[in-house]
């Protein structure tokens, strides 16, 4: 067992002798990982908002609500690929950063295995139960038919969603990131190039969404698969691909926090449709305009939370590495970099929801006055702290990364759960449906600042370690 150790050590020691988490400028890092990963992201968005688009000029309004009652189906598989994934990659890159190369590998195996289990097992629960999940989901009389249509055929890409999500996090901590972009972008465009054709072209309506979204997925899923099999620069042998509970815990601990963020925003997303569907009716929109106008703006802040999680993706190797290694110096780089290309996004998106709210919309289709009406204020206030919107998941990732795994779960559900879900219960009691709105900047505000706070104070106490340890 000794030898077999030193001969896998031997045949990875040279490429972990110059590697670049260690030598390469940071800023350089951060670009060469975190572009990759944020195009990565912004394609992953882009599966739903094409929908979106599509289906809003194809479908109408019942349609877009349809994919928002649906969304949550998509946040939790997210939040399980992300478990996994994020798991595995930080798991991953804090043992190599150690020289546990041969544990790296176990633990990258376990993950890819996890993967493809939860995928299946997520597939035939929804299938199993996908009238009932719908309803609980907020949906109504007028939407629902629309809403089974769409996730009755979309239930069968989740394998291959999990897989390509979660897989693709493995993939970049291998020192792949563009290949991991790859895999995501081939997907996007093939769902795109679909879209039009089934929904127009052949009139499939709802289900040509779904068709065109599933086989982009299914593309991207195989070329993760082949990516292992062929282009790896990890040593991973057939039997490291066995799940093993030891890694899974690990692995688990360290992507609970991206996870539970998920969770909590599939849980909010499902009390906030059956909120609007309540205090909707008791307006002057009803009850589908609401549905419709916040599944519109939720994948268009997917948008913006693709660049915040993007970054943080990308840093993730550079974090994990340098804290397995004790360059306590480079973490600190890392971290206050990509605090300044948040809030930079951030002001950015700000611009825009504040001065083309309108205009966003009308991108998805027609509507009436009321429509737009709803939607421009539901911009302008529940987005009006964007700018600072990107603290709170970079901060998480920042902790998930050196191995703060309870720090990043408390982190990762301070905005979700701890303010936003019992704002948006509390606020409509006093102010009707605009208390839902209202509820958002609140929440961001408070996030931040809790983020920021304990971001601080890591920061500190690795400069203490690197007093010490002079």
């Amino acid at each position: 067992m000794k030898l077999e150790e030193n001969k896998f050590e031997d045949e990875i020691g040279q490429a972990m002798e110059d590697n670049p988490l260690e030598t390469e400028p940071v800023g350089k890092l951060i670009a060469r990982f975190a572009i990759p990963a944020t195009i990565s992201m912004l394609v992953s968005s882009l599966y739903n908002i094409v929908d979106q688009i599509f289906i809003g000029r194809g479908v109408g309004l019942l349609g877009n609500a349809a994919t928002n009652v649906a969304f949550p189906i998509s946040i939790i598989c997210t939040a399980t690929a992300l478990m996994l994934g994020i798991g595995s990659a930080s798991n991953y890159n804090l043992q190599a950063g150690a020289g546990n190369q041969k544990r790296a590998s176990q633990i990258a195996g376990t993950g890819l295995s996890m993967l493809v289990l939860s995928g299946t097992a997520i597939m035939l629960l929804v299938l199993l139960f996908l009238e009932p999940l719908i309803h609980i989901f907020g949906v109504t009389k007028e939407v629902l038919p629309y809403a089974i249509d769409y996730t009755s055929i979309t239930a069968f890409g989740i394998p291959f969603l999990i897989l390509t999500t979660g897989g693709n996090h493995i993939i970049r901590a291998d020192r792949s990131p563009t290949y991991s972009m790859t895999c995501m972008l081939s997907g996007a465009v093939i769902n795109t190039i679909l879209d039009p054709l089934f929904i127009f072209g052949f009139h499939w309506g709802m289900k040509g969404a779904a068709a065109a979204t599933i086989i982009g997925q299914i593309i991207s899923g195989i070329m993760v698969v082949v990516y292992f099999a062929r282009f790896r620069k990890m040593k991973l042998e057939r039997k490291m691909l066995i799940p093993r509970w030891m890694f899974t815990k690990k692995i688990m601990a360290l992507g609970m926090a991206s996870c539970v963020n998920q969770v909590a925003m599939a849980i909010v997303q499902i009390t906030m449709n059956n909120i609007l569907r309540y205090y909707g009716e008791r307006s002057i929109y009803g009850t589908d305009i609401p549905l419709a106008c916040v599944g519109i703006i939720a994948k268009v802040n997917m948008i913006f939370m693709a660049f915040c999680i993007g970054l943080s993706q990308g840093c993730q190797p550079i974090w994990g590495f340098n804290r397995g290694a004790k360059h306590y110096d480079r973490v600190k780089q890392t971290y206050r970099m990509a605090f300044v290309i948040a809030i930079s996004v951030g002001i950015f998106f700000f611009l825009c929801f504040q001065l083309f709210p309108r205009q966003i919309t009308m991108l998805f289709g027609d509507g009436s006055e009321e429509y737009f009406q709803f939607a421009e204020r539901y911009f302008r206030i529940f987005m009006l702290l964007t700018c600072i919107n990107g603290i709170q998941p970079m901060s998480s990732g920042f902790f998930t990364s050196i191995g703060k795994a309870k720090l990043g779960v408390v982190v990762s559900v301070t905005r979700q759960l701890v303010f936003l879900l019992p704002l948006i219960v509390l606020l409509p009691k006093f102010l009707g449906i605009d208390g839902v709105m209202y509820a958002g900047p609140v929440a961001d505000l408070a996030a931040a600042v809790i983020a920021m706070g304990f971001a601080r104070r890591e920061l500190g106490r690795m400069t203490q370690m690197e007093e010490k340890a002079l």
